[in-house]
């Protein structure tokens, strides 16, 4: 009898240490063939002047974008 629950016990922490374990995440992210100044084709949220294809005029709208739409020390008005 104490051995059958000596056993049991075992077998339920066995159990309950099993259900503790994790999958291993790797630190990935999204992984293309094509270059992302390749665009995706056409989309509404397209920026007007960006010609896909072209890396010169990505790295421009990117700069612009940095400089002017997303720096708050420009967008903020001295009164």
């Amino acid at each position: 009898m104490r051995r059958t629950l000596t056993s049991m016990g075992l077998l339920a922490a066995a159990l309950a240490l099993s259900a503790c374990s994790d999958k291993p995440q790797a630190m990935g992210g999204i992984r293309s063939d094509a270059a992302p100044y390749t665009g995706v084709g056409q989309s509404q949220y397209l920026q007007p002047g960006w010609k896909a294809g072209d890396k010169g005029s990505w790295e421009q709208q990117l700069k612009s974008r940095a400089q002017y739409g997303m720096n708050d020390y420009t967008r903020v008005s001295t009164q």
